[in-house]
């Protein structure tokens, strides 16, 4: 079984690439391979660029890593209450290849923030967005507080119900 993960931020130090990568490494028997949206760096998507050079390779790769999972795991940054744009603009330039962006993939969606909310609304918009876009959503998790409730220099949660209320939704939904 073949697992892609993101956080959906470009910061070297991006927190949802923490827990995205923790969290795909919790699946039995897989392997995983995390995506680091910095290598996936395209000018600004508009329609007037998109017919002046087409299809951009970079957002054909990402796609191309899409298909090759069994199951996306996705942390996104919350961006004053939105996507980061790094995110949108791989996720902008990709629909216009294929608007199943996420080719009906079974899909754990999630958010960390260091606040309390832990991305919640990030994650409603992109519970309601990402179906129309070929995300087969099996479990949604957010995890609030990153920094009190994960451990970076041990790279996992270190809230223990936190972390076996994850390990459950794993073991429940995949």
């Amino acid at each position: 079984m073949k697992i892609i993960a993101f956080g959906g931020s470009n910061s070297q130090q991006s927190i949802n690439k923490h827990l995205a990568s923790y969290t795909a490494n919790l699946f039995e028997n897989a392997q995983v391979e995390v995506l680091d949206l910095n290598d996936f760096e395209m000018p600004i998507f508009s329609v007037d660029l998109e017919k002046q050079i087409g299809q951009h390779e970079k957002a054909k790769s990402f796609l191309d890593k899409i298909e090759s999972a069994d199951i996306v795991v996705v942390s996104l940054a919350e961006n004053n209450g939105s996507y980061s744009v790094a995110f949108k603009n791989v996720f902008d330039w990709s629909s216009r290849i294929n608007k199943e962006v996420f080719q009906q993939k079974p899909m754990l969606l999630m958010a960390t923030s260091p606040g309390p909310r832990g991305g919640a609304s990030v994650l409603e918009i992109a519970k309601n967005a990402f179906p129309r876009y070929g995300a087969d959503l099996k479990a949604i998790f957010s995890l609030p507080s990153f920094h009190t409730n994960f451990d970076l220099e041990e790279n996992k949660i270190s809230n223990t119900e936190l972390d076996k209320q994850l390990k459950d939704i794993i073991k429940s939904s995949f």
